[in-house]
């Protein structure tokens, strides 16, 4: 840039909402006055000053710094200044840059609420949501109680964890951060060794109220090696030198009955074999019940329409009351059956036997609507 250039760069009309550079040439007890150029001088005083103290109060003569315009002329005739608006927009401009070129970060987490964990990025408050964090740092609570997430999360304050940028928008002033973003290609790669058909032998790691969560070996040997550094995704795990990866098993898909708690099926750490039913979006789902003996196959020849069977109760819905009329096979009996000025619960109790008419069999849907004879 040349000295005519720069000249008219000073020159220029100034506007508010703009970024400008100084030096400090003057402080005050609560006020800090700023050189801006040929006949300029800003000053950044009152609740600004306030905003930004623990900033100005390490400053000194001669410092140079940036700062926002927010009044061209005040009534001593000065520019007006913020420091801390001038360093959001800054932080916000570097990420979008760090956003578009998809480098990693490493954020120290400051608190905790029943969401997720909160952080800062160049003084911008940032939130890392619990479905955005590790398998190391997710949070296993059984049956989802949120005051022990809450505690399980607040183990974290103070740590410092490795995240990408999922989402920004400096408008909202929202910032959104994933620690397992940053392994999505990684793990993208991995998946392509395994396909919705598979079956896989591995370890239950958790159990929560929607189901559980299984860690499996790579399929390739190669992968199994240390060295590609940390994981970084709920679904590869790295721990005594060998990489795992992990699937979750969702509740409807642990038995052919109807399941209240995961935990009367499975228990942490027990080995079982999983069927994969679908990769979708880095996630691996996987089935208990696939590999085992549909129950149902062949109920149309025991059941039909019009018989009556004898069924015990065992769970009342909104919709109408679960009833078993054979080891793990269950029917419905909607509300629909009862009197409307009548609760289901004060006809029928929970565990007693009684006879009920079979109103429709579809095997394929793994249904059987009942009707209550009374």
């Amino acid at each position: 840039m040349d000295k005519t250039q720069e000249l008219n760069n000073l020159l220029r009309p100034q506007k508010i909402g703009d970024i400008v550079d100084g030096q400090v040439i003057g402080i005050g007890r609560s006020s800090i006055y700023v050189d801006l150029g040929p006949v300029r001088t800003g000053i950044i005083y009152g609740k600004e000053f306030l905003k930004a103290k623990d900033t100005l109060r390490n400053l000194k003569i001669g410092d140079k710094l940036f700062a926002k315009i927010i009044e061209l002329e005040n009534e001593e005739g000065y520019i007006e200044l913020s420091l801390k608006e001038a360093s959001q927009e800054i932080g916000w401009t570097k990420l979008m840059k760090e956003k578009e070129k998809t480098e990693t970060l490493l954020v120290k987490i400051t608190g905790a609420n029943k969401g997720g964990l909160l952080t800062e990025v160049s003084g911008i408050p940032a939130f890392i949501p619990v479905s955005q964090l590790s398998h190391e740092h997710y949070p296993r609570v059984e049956g989802g109680e949120s005051t022990k997430i809450l505690r399980e999360l607040q183990k974290l304050i103070g740590k410092e964890l490795e995240v990408k940028i999922l989402d920004l928008d400096p408008t909202e002033n929202k910032l959104i951060l994933s620690e397992k973003a940053k392994e999505a290609q990684k793990i993208k790669e991995i998946l392509k060794s395994y396909k919705a058909g598979d079956v896989v032998e591995g370890e239950i790691t958790g159990i929560a109220d929607f189901g559980v969560f299984i860690k499996f070996p790579l399929i390739e040997s190669g992968l199994n090696k240390k060295g590609e550094g940390p994981s970084a995704t709920e679904v590869l795990v790295e721990e005594k030198n060998n990489a795992f990866l992990e699937g979750l098993i969702h509740i409807s898909e642990l038995d052919w009955q109807i399941i209240d708690d995961p935990s009367e099926i499975v228990q942490v750490g027990e080995k079982v074999r999983a069927k994969i039913i679908e990769i979708v979006d880095n996630r691996v789902s996987l089935s208990l019940k696939a590999l085992k003996k549909d129950p149902w196959e062949g109920i149309e020849k025991k059941y039909k329409k019009g018989d009556v069977a004898k069924g015990e109760v065992i769970k009342f819905n909104p919709f109408g009351v679960f009833v078993r009329i054979a080891p793990k096979i269950q029917g419905l009996v909607h509300i629909s059956e009862f009197d409307p000025n009548t609760k289901m619960e004060d006809v029928l109790k929970k565990s007693e036997k009684y006879d009920f008419q079979i109103l429709s069999v579809d095997v394929k849907e793994h249904k059987i609507s009942l009707g209550f004879k009374k």
